[in-house]
């Protein structure tokens, strides 16, 4: 029989197939090598599915921290900015969950042609409250266009009107 503490060794994981024929052959050890490497073995796969979690759950968090990060640039940072002068046509609360401020302007340059109209989105409550004061009059609106924003909980359209004026 070997020493007590070798079978242990072998035991723990340093399971070598060539030495449990060898130690079977010898000392017919090999149900009780066998079955402390299938203990040993099942262990490291139990760590081993724990580390997949740990990656996965590691790999969501940083695609989410990413996208956050993303949202926040576009919506700090415009890719163009101007004014646009019109009639406002209509300015309503919209949304089932997230409730966004949007209206229409009429843009007329020759009187008797159809107008185009130009979607906008406000997300400053003071703004809309000036809009709603303006709805059917001729006003001039300073925006910032904000390309790429993921979601239209922020606002339906590019376009963040930030000032009115209206026009007499």
């Amino acid at each position: 029989m070997p020493p007590q503490d070798y079978v242990g060794e072998v035991g723990c994981g340093q399971f070598d197939a060539a030495l449990a024929t060898s130690l079977h052959g010898k000392f017919g050890l090999q149900s009780s090598i066998m079955s402390k490497h299938s203990i040993a073995k099942g262990a490291a796969d139990g760590r081993s599915r724990g580390g997949i979690v740990v990656v996965l759950l590691l790999a969501v968090a940083a695609v989410a921290a990413a996208l956050a990060l993303y949202t926040v640039f576009v919506l700090h940072w415009s890719y163009s900015e101007g004014q646009r002068a019109g009639i406002l046509q209509k300015f309503s609360r919209k949304g089932w969950v997230c409730k966004t401020w949007e209206g229409e302007l009429a843009m007329s340059i020759v009187p008797g042609v159809t107008p185009t109209i130009w979607d906008f989105s406000v997300r400053d409550a003071g703004v809309a409250q000036r809009m709603n004061a303006a709805v059917g009059r001729r006003v001039t609106l300073h925006y910032t266009e904000h390309r790429g924003v993921p979601t239209s909980c922020f606002a339906e359209t590019p376009y963040f009107v930030d000032d009115v004026r209206v026009v007499e």
